[in-house]
């Protein structure tokens, strides 16, 4: 929409640039764990909730590559409070290793940013024989599923001591539409369909959201949850589609829709005053937008959410 110079409530729009919406904020004294933060978005994201003073936790599956994002944004901010940990969102071992490190620290936890994700990858299984889209991009983080639930604790006790809204936002996708028909293939998960399957694991990001929203409004806690479309980019998420790998297209769309606005309406939505008390909502562009009818569908949510349960719990016994 930005081709149109389209701007929406918030003031901003797809043109908008991640320092832009958090120009004037400051994040001292917040925590944050931004997953996938050594390349795109997650690298974009990081380098722009550091500029903006809040300790960013980096939560990577490569640490050698963790580092080096870690060192090349601390070369542009010398003081920006960064580490560096291993977490392989499609592994739940890694995600309860991660979280049982992380809440060993002792450190606080104000935003939770699910930002890592795959997509239309060959077919393959995790290591806990589930379909590796839906694994990694809904299950991996339980805002992406397990994560979030394992310090769900520790940002209430957060909030509460802070005084201060926890944010957790979730990185869904337009290409939820793209789903399979019905939305959530409960009995046949592991079916082979790539696009679909990407769909699907983007269907269960939205839904998430909402189901874990309406859960803490419903018990009073000072946590929101959204989740966001981050635009048509070109990063990593694209490396298994040749028509976008090496060619014309991938110039024209990094130079139309880079990393630089896709990282926007993350750092946005964790930081930004406008939405404070906002919850159960999806974002475009720094604005509201609204998912397909299957994205509202309350009873499809709380079915997810019993759903990824049980996989959890089957998983690990």
């Amino acid at each position: 929409m930005w081709v149109f110079g389209w701007t929406g409530e918030s003031g901003f729009s797809a043109r908008s640039t991640a320092e832009q919406v958090t120009a004037g904020i400051d994040g001292t004294g917040l925590t944050a764990i931004v997953t996938g933060a050594s390349c795109g978005l997650g690298l974009e994201t990081t380098r722009v909730l550091a500029l903006r003073g809040v300790q960013v936790v980096m939560a990577v599956r490569n640490v050698d590559a963790g580092y080096e994002a870690r060192r090349s944004i601390m070369d542009g901010i010398p003081t920006a409070k960064l580490e560096v940990m291993r977490l392989d969102l499609s592994s739940l071992a890694s995600v309860r290793n991660f979280a049982s490190e992380f809440v060993s620290t002792g450190l606080p936890l104000n935003i939770l940013i699910n930002n890592a994700g795959i997509m239309a990858c060959p077919y393959s299984l995790s290591e806990d024989n589930i379909e590796l889209q839906f694994a990694t991009n809904h299950l991996g983080t339980y805002g992406h599923f397990l994560l979030t639930n394992l310090l769900l604790e520790t940002m209430k006790r957060t909030a509460h001591a802070s005084n201060r809204e926890g944010r957790i936002v979730i990185l869904g996708s337009l290409a939820h539409i793209f789903t399979y028909k019905g939305g959530i293939r409960f009995e046949r998960l592991n079916d082979e369909s790539g696009m679909s399957a990407y769909g699907q694991s983007k269907l269960a990001n939205i839904l998430h959201a909402k189901e874990l929203a309406r859960r803490l409004q419903e018990d009073g806690v000072n946590i929101t949850v959204n989740s966001l479309h981050p635009g048509s980019i070109v990063t990593n998420l694209l490396r298994h589609h040749s028509v976008v790998n090496g060619n014309f297209l991938t110039k024209f769309m990094y130079y139309s829709f880079n990393f630089l606005q896709g990282a926007a309406t993350s750092c946005y939505l964790a930081l930004h005053p406008q939405v404070k008390g906002v919850t159960g909502k999806h974002f475009m562009d720094c604005n509201l937008a609204e998912p397909n009818s299957l994205g509202k569908d309350m009873k499809l949510a709380k079915k997810l959410w019993e759903f990824s349960l049980s996989l959890i719990h089957q998983a690990r016994t």
